[in-house]
């Protein structure tokens, strides 16, 4: 019973690491209507400079940087290229990112090269156990982060003049254009917003299970993509939702391999895409997300 005590424990706590790249998905979609197949790159970046720059300036300096850097990477990608696209169809705006995300990606390759850079958390592979369930001290810090982040978006977007104006742009921007809101002040906001989620994702992600940081962290920006569709393309506390439940879905499947060996292996990278499949299927707006209603 511990075990499974254990596996939920430890699905919650990546469940909220995943809920924050799953939000910055949905900011970003919510407040320019790109789908940011850069977030990995993004994240990678903030978590690659906490990796350089912990010695000269220790974790917690080297963290606020790295946080702050993938915001700024966020801003000069919107800046840059996403308003100045000169067709604004989401495919095309998609495969811009990724082109984005490819070009990130081969730089930060070329400086990490083959080796893990540690990125010095204070933390280390210290664990704690708490009435038979022993999980990483990064997990439990990871969950405490996440709630407290969460927490400050809420307050953000229902009590301060740019959170409303943001909600405004998002739900109607032609509207909100005409009231005196400029959509290229929310959309920065937006991008800045999505890259200092990623990169505290990063972080945690850099310590457990990931001994540090390697060009494959990426990938792991790519895992919160169902969490993100299954709770809604558009919807905050879906990504949220989403996220918990990924992060279950995942453990238990990881936890209980070998009891499922006819499944086949690496059951916990395949299960996340075959639960948002299911949903698709019946809600492809996702569990949180707004069903367009188009008028004939």
């Amino acid at each position: 019973m511990s075990y499974f005590i254990t596996q939920l424990a430890n699905g919650l706590s990546y469940g909220f690491v995943l809920g924050l790249i799953a939000v910055g998905f949905v900011i970003v979609f919510t407040s320019t209507g790109v789908l940011n197949f850069a977030h990995g790159s993004v994240l990678l970046t903030g978590a690659y400079l906490v990796a350089v720059l912990h010695g000269p300036l220790g974790f917690w300096a080297a963290a606020v940087v790295g946080i702050a850097g993938a915001a700024l990477l966020g801003v000069l990608i919107n800046a840059v290229l996403v308003r100045n696209l000169a067709d604004a169809n989401p495919g095309t705006a998609a495969i811009l990112m990724l082109g984005v995300d490819i070009l990130l990606l081969t730089e930060l390759t070329r400086r990490i090269g083959d080796v893990v850079l540690p990125i010095g958390a204070p933390w280390g592979a210290d664990v704690v156990s708490l009435g038979g369930v022993t999980l990483p001290t990064s997990r439990v810090v990871a969950a405490g982060v996440a709630v407290l982040a969460f927490g400050l978006l809420w307050f953000l977007f229902a009590r301060t003049g740019t959170g409303v104006a943001m909600r405004a742009a998002a739900a109607d921007g032609d509207t909100a254009s005409l009231m005196g809101i400029r959509l290229s002040r929310t959309g920065a906001a937006g991008w800045a917003l999505a890259g200092a989620l990623a990169a505290i994702a990063g972080i945690f992600l850099a310590s457990f299970p990931a001994p540090g940081v390697a060009p494959t962290l990426a990938i792991s920006a790519f895992a919160a993509i169902p969490a993100w569709v299954l709770g809604g393309f558009d919807s905050v506390v879906g990504a949220i939702v989403g996220g918990l439940v990924i992060g279950e879905v995942t453990a238990l499947a990881v936890g209980y391999e070998a009891q499922l060996h006819f499944l086949g292996r690496g059951l916990g990278e395949i299960v996340p895409y075959v639960v948002m499949i299911l949903v698709l299927l019946v809600r492809p707006s996702g569990l949180f997300g707004r069903a367009e209603a188009v008028r004939v």
